[in-house]
């Protein structure tokens, strides 16, 4: 029962005992999955501890705010424009919107209600980091619509899920825009892996209806696929330590997200349903231990 309650989740205990219509809005927000904030929020980590800013922890309380309430707009967001599409995938069908449980109408009223508190985080930025958030909202508005296009949806989310990392540096410095680059883009390639390993889950589902992403494009090569972005991951933001601080010493912060990167693909197994979302939720981990390199580096 407790499945069929709170399906997919991460966290049962306070989303299961609320009354339905609140369980059914914090469902939709995905407050009870929070891997996905806590993958939002590790790169404004990055931005800001890569600076040499120290601790910065007021910045980083509002940041995770932010990420907790954008990621929870994006996800209603996403429902919305997917219900139909997630009526026919076995994973989602009883997600709120698509389920009917929440009308498209609430669902709107509920995504402006977390639009303004990420606009209250956005009031406390200065004016380059607000223009920087900001210029990101049409690409999260293209996002759902992404794999009805392509074979690469993880890449499109790559570029909108590590926005952060963009705005946490320019909140506190305007310099620098080659080492930027490279974190940015090795932030995209670690997204597309862990991405492809969630997107493994609904490979069958996402065949049927027409739903298109990298998972079903890597096929029998998933493993070489996955190894080879997370391998792209760790060289790009290798190179934007050693621009920023040519020390070998330096690059041997990366080691600790290396290997946990290595030992995801090495152990993933896409034939077993439970592997390929703990290998995905693991990315708490990486993100934790590339923060505390762009700490290490930055702060030295």
């Amino acid at each position: 029962m407790t499945e069929q309650i709170v399906p997919d989740t991460e966290h049962r205990g306070l989303v299961e005992r609320l009354p339905q219509l609140p369980r059914d809005l914090a469902q939709l927000a995905r407050f009870d999955r929070p891997i996905g904030w806590w993958l939002l929020f590790w790169p404004c980590v990055f931005g800001v501890w890569l600076t040499g800013a120290g601790w910065q922890l007021p910045l980083l309380g509002w940041l995770l705010l932010g990420a907790i309430a954008m990621r929870g707009a994006g996800c209603v967001y996403n429902d919305i424009v997917d219900a139909d599409l997630d009526k026919k995938v076995a994973r989602t069908a009883a997600r709120p919107v698509a389920s009917g449980r929440i009308s498209k109408k609430l669902a709107w009223g509920w995504l402006f209600a977390l639009c303004l508190a990420g606009l209250v985080v956005l009031l406390q930025l200065r004016l380059e980091a607000q223009i920087v958030a900001l210029a990101s909202l049409a690409m999260v508005a293209a996002y759902p619509f992404m794999k009805r296009i392509t074979w690469w949806p993880q890449a499109w989310l790559g570029m909108v899920f590590n926005w952060g990392v963009l705005v946490g540096w320019t909140q506190l410095r305007w310099d620098n825009w080659d080492v930027l680059a490279c974190i940015y883009a090795g932030c995209i390639c670690w997204v597309i892996g862990f991405d492809t390993i969630y997107a493994l889950q609904d490979r069958e589902d996402d065949a049927l209806v027409g739903i298109k992403s990298s998972a079903l494009r890597m096929g029998e090569k998933v493993h070489a696929g996955v190894g080879a972005f997370y391998s792209a991951t760790i060289g790009l933001w290798g190179l934007g330590i050693w621009l920023y601080r040519p020390d070998w010493l330096a690059l041997a912060a990366l080691l600790p997200v290396a290997l946990h990167l290595l030992w995801q693909v090495s152990t993933l197994d896409p034939e077993d349903p439970a592997n390929p979302l703990e290998r995905f939720r693991s990315n708490r981990w990486a993100g934790a231990l590339m923060a505390a390199a762009c700490f290490v580096v930055g702060n030295a």
